[in-house]
């Protein structure tokens, strides 16, 4: 059971303490909404007029031909790169990326569209960007613009000039449009907009700053990625800016240059190709007309009309060897013109390919050749010479080239030696037909020169038209999944966020001050710091009082205040003090804490119970009772304590004021202020005060000097039946209740209480009620919240 009451009292004590700290904050609760209605507004002014930046994004599909050419040897690619061993993919879209960020593409777009040229419209607030093409100007930089920095303010005058003022060095200039005008260094023309109107009430701001500026600012605000799909060859396109259609005009002209990049690249290698075949076909056309011509002059020379006919009969056995020897022959000559080509070649250069060559490993050579050759100068637009990959990539073209050469030598020497072995057989057949004139003879081996350079002229023909058909229907190098789109609603500020976050600050920033406030505040607030630190009993707390005095059946909450102290005295007096006068002495620690004050409205209070009550002003150093009761002019005519004091052979009696001005209680007031006042306590004559005043009234109160800074107090406290020490809230430091303390422990100050003065029951130090029970008063006195929300109720005219 004791547990329990334990834990009960434990439990209410905690919901005291919350409740006070929540009462302690919402007296306060004025600074709260104002401080809310502040950063709120401000906030709103913030999204009003604070540059709002918007997302834009796109997505490209990139074609990726090596991996089309690969056959099957891509199934085993595609499953290295799902079994996480890397692959093609990465290393393709990752390349493709770098050259996207490439300076280079970068500064196609700027040079493009001149974006580093910046347009502005002024505000009333701020100035807005705006669009070349929307302007109803343009400015055109001449000359080097990678040091041209400029800072213009533009407007419209009359007759279509401009005015122009400089802002870096203050100058004006009044122009027409078409002409060039100089300033400072740089040369500048004005181009007037045939689509948009000239506005002679608006003011533009333009900047011009170097292209590299422009290129650099624009990469940095461009992200690029790579899908997350490990086979994805998506690639997508994010960028935040403050106007979004120049967002989406930096991404599509980004996405355009680089596919126009990659289809240059193509058609270099086309027209390598076609320049091969046309060099050849002038050379070859040559040896083509020379053996028309020696067959031509041989048929002349020997009256030759038909001798296919003629030979027919012996010569079918040996037309299948003819086109074997011709076959061969074709092959080595074209294995002879590309050997003299990789010789006059240099190293690192693009190789014609599928040139008629049957040995399929050298064209799939010529193919890797090439390819690696590309390669090198992709990477090259984005990295230099010591590059590892371009070494790398050097390394494996030099590579390539030697094996292109030993595949060709190795094919030469293969087809030689059938060449020599159909020739053989040739030479068999030819001893069987030796009946054949020797005019036929030679008018056949003309014409199998005739042949192989006619086949060989008809070969390269159908190359370079299948090379033109390739060059005039070239593929697009990637597919265009979304186009660059901007967001309609701002990435920043976030309205919601900015929002949030000014309710936060205008909550916080109040409680923060408020929290510093009562963490270096050191006064007094309740009764509670009494008790925990003097641990006396607290008889009474008197609230705060426009009114400093009680009057004649006075219901107010100060009034109810003093009978209830009136009331809890009467607990602190013995039994054997029950009927006989009672002497109160009235203390505090400094000065300013209502000891006057308490002591006047105490005897107040008593005499209205019917009491015969003197009052005492013992505090002969700082005298204040007749100001309190407002009799300050009877000073000037009566004598007080002091006075006595000097003269004791004075009757007590002639000190006594009777019942001054309304009040039914009488009045001893300190007298002049003595020069020694605690050597005149000290003679004694004081207690003949209290012994006379016991014998004549049922309560004397004695209106004594501070303890801490005087040791008056002290010398008269032995009359004391009952010591009221009155501490003022929000005045007295902490510290200084260690003065009480050791006065308690000492036992220096005879049966010691406590009053609180000066409370506010609303300010929440865990005062959850009020005085004013009845007798006119409309009830309970609203503390806390309650209060704060009468408050509100009380502004709206809400019942």
């Amino acid at each position: 059971m004791e547990q329990r009451s334990t834990y009960i009292k434990e439990k209410q004590e905690d919901d005291i303490n919350l409740r006070q700290l929540f009462e302690q904050y919402a007296f306060y609760w004025k600074w709260f909404a104002l401080a809310i209605i502040l950063c709120v507004s401000t906030a709103i002014v913030y999204l009003r007029y604070a540059k709002k930046n918007y997302s834009v994004t796109a997505k490209i599909l990139l074609k990726d031909e090596r991996s089309a050419s690969a056959g099957e040897l891509a199934g085993i690619a595609e499953l290295s790169n799902s079994m996480g061993f890397g692959g093609t993919r990465g290393g393709f879209v990752t390349d493709q990326i770098e050259v996207l960020y490439s300076r280079r593409l970068m500064r196609k777009v700027v040079d493009q569209y001149h974006l580093n040229v910046i347009y502005s419209e002024k505000g009333k607030i701020r100035s807005s960007e705006v669009l070349e093409k929307d302007m109803p100007f343009s400015v055109q930089p001449l000359g080097d613009q990678d040091s041209t920095i400029l800072a213009l303010k533009v407007n419209f005058i009359a007759n279509n000039k401009l005015h122009i003022k400089d802002l870096t060095s203050d100058r004006n200039f009044d122009i027409d449009f078409d002409k060039t005008v100089r300033i400072g260094e740089n040369t500048i023309v004005f181009k007037k907009s045939i689509n948009n109107r000239l506005d002679t009430d608006k003011e533009y701001i333009i900047n011009i700053i170097p292209k590299d500026w422009a290129v650099d600012a624009n990469l940095s605000s461009i992200n690029i990625t790579p899908s997350k799909e490990m086979q994805s060859f998506i690639v997508n396109f994010a960028m935040v800016a403050e106007l979004g259609k120049k967002a989406e005009l930096i991404l599509n002209a980004l996405i355009d240059v680089y596919n126009t990049d990659l289809t240059s690249d193509k058609l270099r290698m086309t027209r390598a190709t076609s320049d091969f075949i046309n060099k050849r076909l002038m050379l070859i056309s040559k040896d083509l007309s020379g053996a028309d011509e020696q067959a031509a002059e041989f048929k002349s020379a020997n009256s030759m009309v038909d001798m296919a006919t003629e030979a027919g009969v012996f010569l079918n056995n040996a037309s299948e060897n003819d086109k074997k020897v011709l076959e061969y022959k074709t092959q080595l000559k074209l294995v002879d013109h590309m050997s003299d080509f990789l010789k006059s070649q240099e190293v690192g250069k693009l190789l014609p390919s599928n040139i008629g060559l049957q040995d399929a490993s050298i064209g799939d050579a010529i193919a890797a050749y090439n390819k690696l050759v590309l390669e090198r100068d992709d990477l090259l637009k984005s990295a230099s010479e010591q590059n590892p990959a371009v070494i790398a990539l050097n390394e494996n073209i030099k590579e390539s080239d030697k094996n292109i050469r030993q595949s060709l030598q190795n094919y030469q020497k293969v087809t030689q030696l059938a060449l020599n072995s159909i020739e053989r057989k040739s030479t068999e057949i030819k001893g069987r037909i030796s009946s054949i004139p020797n005019q036929e003879q030679g008018f056949k081996k003309i014409s199998r020169q005739q042949q192989i350079v006619e086949s060989l002229y008809l070969l390269l023909l159908q190359k370079r038209e299948e090379s033109e058909v390739k060059a005039a229907a070239t593929p697009d190098n990637l597919k265009i999944i979304d186009a660059a789109y901007v967001n309609g609603r701002p990435v920043s500020p976030k309205r919601s966020i900015v929002l949030l976050g000014a309710l936060f600050c205008g909550f916080f920033i109040p409680f923060g001050i408020l929290y510093l406030k009562f963490l270096l505040d050191n006064k007094i607030h309740s009764r509670k710091d009494i008790e925990d630190i003097v641990k006396i009993p607290v008889l009474g707390e008197i609230p705060t009082a426009e009114d400093t005095i009680v009057h004649l059946n006075d219901r107010s909450s100060l009034a109810e205040a003093f009978r209830i102290l009136r009331t809890n005295m009467n607990f602190m007096f013995g039994a054997d003090q029950k009927d006989s006068s009672k002497v109160v002495f009235v203390t505090s620690t400094i000065s300013g804490e209502g000891k006057s004050f308490v002591t006047t409205n105490l005897a107040q209070i008593l005499s209205m119970s019917g009491k015969k009550v003197v009052l005492i002003g013992a505090d002969i150093r700082s005298p204040k009772v007749l100001d309190y009761l407002g009799l300050s002019h009877l000073q000037h005519t009566n004598v007080g304590i002091t006075q006595f004091l000097i003269n004791p052979e004075m009757n007590v009696d002639n000190i006594i004021i009777k019942k001054p001005g309304n009040y039914d209680f009488d009045v001893i007031y300190s007298g002049y202020i003595a020069p020694n006042p605690a050597e005149l306590l000290m003679n004694g004559h004081f207690d003949d005060v209290i012994k006379y005043t016991r014998e004549h009234y049922d309560y004397i109160l004695v209106d004594t000097a501070p303890v801490s800074l005087v040791t008056d107090t002290l010398l008269i406290a032995h009359n004391a039946d009952l010591t009221l020490y009155v501490s003022r809230v929000n005045y007295l430091d902490k510290r200084l209740l260690q003065v009480p303390r050791e006065l308690y422990v000492d036992g220096k100050l005879k049966n010691l209480a406590a009053v609180v003065n000066d409370v506010d029951f609303a300010r929440g130090y865990g005062y959850g009620y009020g005085y004013g029970y009845g007798y006119g008063d409309k009830g309970k006195k609203k503390t806390g919240f309650a209060k704060v929300w009468q408050d509100i109720k009380d502004r709206l005219n809400i019942k």
